[in-house]
């Protein structure tokens, strides 16, 4: 009962997506900001060179932005007196992190095109970026998204899944947002580059579905390594790679599933499941179809919309109605100079 009314609960939330929004286009800045896609690769470039990991946070902004209330920049805003934003939310907390590198990238347009590209817009971009950068596929990115003027930690809550989350509930996620089960697959190899926290893996090494042993999925010697990475009763925030290859976006990592070493339950459930084991094997074994896959499966994420208004926000952390008096009335002054 309680699955049953959730997943109502999304559908609704997917119907929301649907509604009235602006067209998006390829190449939306070349008028108003023709420099923008140059500038957020370019600042990408400066943050994966203090910090290779830190390209594969961001890129995994963009899906826990577009899953709640669509592609809006909503995950960015900083929590108010009167808003409890999505940066807490459960799924978020403790495990979404480079924030500091939108503000960066966000700093460089302002200086450049002062409030015309939208943090959603930034997003998609840096995304893109993020896995050109690793050495994953290119793709061209449609633009023209507003900011929220709000956000949401319940609705982040009722929707984002968690690490814990099996194939059948991602599948049911992904189709309420009109994804495919290839879409989930090759999306899910996002988990290419990256690395993820013992607190998301203790369960499975110790207490799989309760029954105080350890995930029978995992290749032994695989789990000999994650169990010193992760000791039981040991520091939750301790890191380990997503994959063998962790700052190289490539198929390694449905290399990795096939042989029973997933990090995240919902990696190796990919393979145990018959539906999307199909396509973990194939994309195994042809990095060039997961390389189109997954392009086709950002582009189609990218396109969740929520219809309801919006603003170019100048701070991606806050609505620009709650930004200091002074400072908008410096900004509008230079405007009129």
């Amino acid at each position: 009962m309680v699955y049953t009314l959730l997943f109502f609960f999304i559908f609704l939330k997917s119907l929301d997506l649907s509604a009235m929004a602006a067209p998006l286009r390829p190449n939306y800045y070349s008028e108003t900001c023709p420099q923008a896609e140059f500038i957020v690769k370019d600042e990408m470039k400066k943050a994966m060179k203090k910090e290779v990991r830190s390209v594969a946070s961001v890129m995994r902004l963009q899906f826990h932005d577009c899953f709640v209330n669509g592609c809006d920049a909503s995950l960015l805003l900083d929590d108010t007196p009167n808003m409890l934003g999505e940066k807490l939310a459960l799924s978020n907390i403790n495990s979404l992190r480079s924030y500091e590198v939108v503000d960066e990238v966000k700093e460089a347009l302002e200086r450049a095109c002062p409030g015309v590209v939208s943090c959603a817009d930034l997003l998609i971009m840096a995304a893109r970026d993020a896995v050109v950068l690793t050495g994953g596929p290119n793709w061209e990115v449609k633009l023209g998204r507003l900011d929220s003027l709000t956000a949401s930690q319940e609705d982040s809550n009722q929707i984002m899944p968690s690490p814990r989350s099996n194939a059948t509930y991602l599948i049911d996620l992904f189709s309420r947002f009109n994804l495919s089960v290839r879409d989930l697959v090759a999306l899910s190899g996002s988990h290419s580059i990256g690395k993820g926290r013992c607190f998301s893996i203790v369960f499975r090494l110790y207490n799989q579905s309760g029954s105080g042993r350890p995930d029978p999925t995992i290749e032994p010697r695989f789990r000999e390594k994650l169990d010193k990475l992760c000791p039981r009763g040991g520091d939750g925030n301790v890191t380990g790679d997503l994959d063998a290859t962790p700052e190289i976006f490539d198929n390694q990592y449905f290399k990795d599933l096939v042989n029973g070493r997933g990090f995240l339950n919902s990696d190796q459930t990919l393979h145990a499941n018959p539906i999307t084991r199909e396509y973990v094997r194939e994309f195994s074994v042809s990095q060039e179809k997961f390389f189109k896959a997954f392009a086709d499966g950002m582009i189609r994420m990218g396109d969740l919309q929520s219809g309801r208004p919006g603003e170019i926000r100048r701070d991606c952390r806050v609505a620009n109605s709650r930004r200091p008096r002074v400072e908008v009335l410096f900004e509008t002054s230079k405007r009129e100079e």
